[in-house]
């Protein structure tokens, strides 16, 4: 009898009782880049969410250099099947490359479609060009990522670094590695903080 009321109750629990599998699809910014293990995005955000209570497991498929080409190239594979929702971080190499937004925009829908049709549950994070590229360059970059996001109905964040504040470079810099890009471990906590809540809202969304 004990072994029949087992399987009943594991016929009748929710395919998403345990923990939510999520991968982190991005570059050097999802990595951890010039950080010790457990001071990179995906760790930090991994603790954030524990201490909330909610049960999910991050996946860290954050790749140093790569470009939304990479990220397209490597989605497909990436998708294991016990992934259920992924948050893709790409762009920034694009930007510091000054890669044709078009490309760009191929590559990161190319990402959006593999999701689609495996069912996955995106939130899509952008990033902002800067306006050396002049005034063109940069309305095109940074329509991409909510364009997209509507298309695709996916959850959207409209700047990876949008946790870190408005403050003036000189402020910043405070959050931020020597090189001006990658985020210190203090950054990186913020910009967790400031994410957080939408991941929770990513989680939630596959049940």
């Amino acid at each position: 009898m004990g072994k029949a009321i087992a399987a009943f109750l594991l016929l009748v629990s929710p395919a998403w009782a345990g923990p939510v599998t999520v991968l982190a699809l991005g570059d050097s910014l999802t990595q951890g880049y010039g950080l010790v293990q457990d001071q990179g995005f995906v760790p930090q955000m991994q603790k954030w969410l524990d201490d909330q209570g909610i049960e999910a497991r991050l996946v860290n498929g954050g790749v140093s250099g790569d470009t939304t080409a990479g990220g397209a190239a490597r989605v497909e594979w990436s998708l294991t099947p016990e992934v259920e929702a992924m948050i893709v971080t790409l762009g920034g190499n694009d930007l510091l490359r000054g890669f044709d937004p078009g490309v760009s925009r191929g590559n990161i829908e190319k990402i959006l479609k593999v999701a689609e049709a495996k069912e996955i549950e995106v939130l899509l994070v952008g990033m902002k060009a800067p306006g050396n590229y002049g005034a063109g360059y940069k309305a095109d970059f940074d329509a991409i990522y909510p364009e997209l996001s509507e298309a695709y109905g996916t959850l959207y964040v409209g700047n990876f670094f949008a946790g870190l504040g408005e403050g003036s470079p000189a402020d910043l810099q405070a959050y931020f590695q020597p090189d001006g890009i990658h985020p210190n471990a203090d950054g990186v906590g913020r910009i967790v903080e400031a994410l957080g809540p939408r991941v929770i809202e990513l989680i939630n969304a596959t049940k």
